[in-house]
C-alpha cells in the first residue's frame, strides 16, 4: 500500500493528542477552583471522568470498529472529540465540565483502539509492523511528556479552557487526513454486539477502577470501597463467563491461552503501574520540594518522554539481536535501575545528574511498550485487531489506576509516618499531604513555617525513597517474568501463521 506511512502519520497524530489530553489538565486544576468554584470532590471527578469513560468503553469500541469499520469509527470519534473539546473548554459550571469530560472519554475510546487496529491491518509485513508500532508507541510516550509543557505554556497566556481548545484544529487534521488516505477494514464475519456484554464490561471496569482510586483516598476498608470492589469483581467475572458462551464475544478469551498475548498484557499492566507512580511522584517532588513552577517541572520531565519515543523506534531493531523477551526485559531492567537511583534523591537536586537517568528510563519504557503492543496485535487474528487493541489499552488504563492508587498510597503513608510536626502546629492538617503542610505553613509565624516546610520536604523525600525502592523491586520481578513468559516467541511472526492461528 503506497499510503501506509501516511496512514501511520494520522494514527500517530490521533494518539499523540489522546496521550497529551491525559496529562494536560493537571496544571489547570488550580485555575478551575478559582474560576468555577469547583470543590475538592468535583476536582476529582473532573480529573477522573475522562479515564473512567475511556477505560470502560475501550473493549466495546474496539469491537464496534471490527464490525462497522475502523476508519469509519475513527472519523466519527475525531468529530466527536473535537466537538466535546469545544464544549469542555467553555463549560460554565463544574457539573457541565464533568459531563463534557465524560463525552471526551467516550470519543477517545473510539479513537485509541482504531489507531492500533488500522496499523495492524495496513502493515502486514512483520518487520514493518513492529517498526510502525514502535513509532506509534513513541508518539504516545511523547504525548505524556509534552502534555505538562503545553499546559504550562497555555496557562501562562490564556484561560484554563485553552488546554482543551487546542484539540479542535488537530482533530480537524485527523478527520481530513483520515478521509483522504485511510483504507477501510473490518471483520467480514463479525456478528452482532451482545448488549449485555457491553453493560457488564463497562460497569465492571468503571466500578473496579473507582474502587481502586477511592481506596487511595478513603482506605481499602471503607464501605464504599469494599462494595465497589466486590461489585467490580462480580461484574467482570460475569462478563468473562458470558464471553465463553457467545459465538461472537466482545473478547475471545481463547486469546489468553496464547502465552505471548497474556504475558504481554500482564507485563504492560505492571509496567504502567510503575510508570504512573513515577509521573505523580515527580510532579510533586519537582514543585513541592524543589519549588519549581509547573512549566519548569513539565520541561524537566520532557527528556524522559522524548527518549521513550526514541526507544519505541529503536525497539524493532533490537529484536533482531535480543529477541522479543530480551528487549522487554532490558527495558524493564533499565527502568528498575532508574528507580533505584531515584531512591537517592534529596531536598536539593543537580538536574544534570538526574537527566541521564530519566533518559535511560524513558528508553526502557519505549522498548517494553513497543514490543508488548506488537506482541498483542501479532498474536491476534487481523479480523479481531480492534478487540485485541482494546484489551491492551484497557490493561494500560487499569495499570495506571492501580499504580496511582497503590504506589501513591505508599508514598503518602511513608510521608505521614516520617513527618515530625513542630510543636504548636496542627498535626492532622500537616500529615494530610505535603501540599497541605505547605499551605498550612503559609499561615504560620516565620520560624514555625520554616520548620514545618523543612520537615514536610524531608518526610516527602523519604516517601520518594520508599516508593522508588518498592517500584524498582517490582520492575525487576516483571523483567524476569517477561524474560520467561515471552521466551520462544519468534522475532518475526509471519502473516501466514497469524492467518491460521484462529
Amino acid at each position: 500500500m503506497k499510503n501506509k506511512w501516511a496512514c501511520l502519520a494520522i494514527a500517530c497524530l490521533a494518539t499523540l493528542l489522546l496521550s497529551l489530553d491525559l496529562t494536560v489538565l493537571h496544571l489547570a486544576l488550580p485555575r478551575l477552583v478559582a474560576d468555577l468554584g469547583a470543590t475538592s470532590t468535583q476536582l476529582l471527578w473532573i480529573g477522573d471522568m475522562y479515564g473512567f469513560a475511556l477505560a470502560g468503553l475501550l473493549v466495546t469500541m474496539g469491537n464496534l470498529g471490527d464490525r462497522i469499520g475502523r476508519k469509519r469509527l475513527l472519523l466519527i470519534g475525531a468529530v466527536a472529540f473535537g466537538a466535546a473539546s469545544a464544549v469542555t473548554a467553555y463549560a460554565p459550571t463544574p457539573e457541565l465540565l464533568i459531563a463534557a469530560r465524560a463525552l471526551l472519554g467516550v470519543a477517545g475510546a473510539t479513537i485509541m483502539p482504531s489507531t492500533l487496529s488500522i496499523i495492524r491491518n495496513v502493515f502486514t509485513e512483520p518487520g514493518e509492523r513492529t517498526a510502525a508500532i514502535g513509532i506509534w508507541s513513541g508518539m504516545s510516550a511523547a504525548g505524556f511528556a509534552v502534555g505538562p509543557v503545553v499546559g504550562g505554556l497555555l496557562l501562562d497566556h490564556f484561560w484554563w479552557g485553552s488546554v482543551f481548545l487546542i484539540n479542535v484544529p488537530i482533530m480537524a487534521l485527523v478527520l481530513v487526513g483520515g478521509i483522504l488516505v485511510l483504507p477501510e477494514s473490518r471483520n467480514p464475519h463479525a456478528g452482532r454486539i451482545d448488549l449485555l456484554s457491553v453493560v457488564l464490561s463497562f460497569a465492571g471496569i468503571v466500578t473496579a477502577i473507582y474502587a481502586i482510586k477511592e481506596a487511595a483516598h478513603q482506605g481499602a476498608g471503607h464501605a464504599d470501597v469494599v462494595a465497589a470492589g466486590v461489585a467490580g469483581v462480580v461484574l467482570l467475572a460475569l462478563f468473562v463467563w458470558r464471553q465463553t458462551r457467545l459465538a461472537d464475544p466482545l473478547i475471545d478469551v481463547r486469546l489468553f491461552a496464547r502465552r505471548a498475548f497474556t504475558a504481554s498484557i500482564l507485563t504492560n499492566l505492571l509496567a504502567i503501574f510503575a510508570m504512573s507512580a513515577m509521573m505523580l511522584m515527580f510532579a510533586w517532588y519537582l514543585q513541592l520540594v524543589l519549588g519549581w513552577s509547573p512549566l519548569q517541572a513539565g520541561l524537566a520531565q520532557l527528556p524522559g518522554g522524548l527518549s521513550g519515543a526514541v526507544g519505541g523506534v529503536l525497539a524493532a531493531r533490537l529484536i533482531r539481536y535480543l529477541g522479543r523477551n530480551g528487549v522487554v526485559a532490558l527495558g524493564l531492567a533499565m527502568n528498575a535501575g532508574s528507580f533505584a537511583y531515584y531512591a537517592t534523591l534529596g531536598t536539593e537536586l543537580n538536574y544534570l545528574t538526574l537527566l541521564p537517568v530519566m533518559v535511560i528510563g524513558g528508553l526502557g519504557v519505549g522498548f517494553a511498550f513497543t514490543v508488548n503492543n506488537d506482541n498483542v496485535l501479532a498474536t491476534a487474528p487481523r479480523q479481531r485487531a480492534g478487540a485485541a487493541a482494546a484489551v491492551s489499552e484497557t490493561a494500560f488504563e487499569l495499570g495506571g489506576a492501580l499504580g496511582i492508587a497503590i504506589l501513591g498510597t505508599v508514598l503518602t503513608s511513608a510521608y505521614r509516618a516520617g513527618l515530625e510536626v513542630p510543636a504548636g502546629v496542627p498535626a492532622e492538617a500537616a500529615r494530610e499531604s505535603i501540599a497541605g503542610a505547605l499551605n498550612l505553613a503559609a499561615a504560620l509565624p516565620a520560624e514555625q513555617a520554616d520548620q514545618l516546610v523543612r520537615a514536610a520536604q524531608v518526610a516527602f523525600v523519604e516517601g520518594v525513597h520508599v516508593t522508588s525502592i518498592v517500584t524498582a523491586g517490582l520492575l525487576a520481578v516483571v523483567a524476569v517474568l517477561a524474560l520467561v513468559g515471552l521466551r520462544g516467541v519468534p522475532k518475526e511472526i509471519p502473516e501466514e501463521v497469524l492467518a491460521g492461528a484462529h
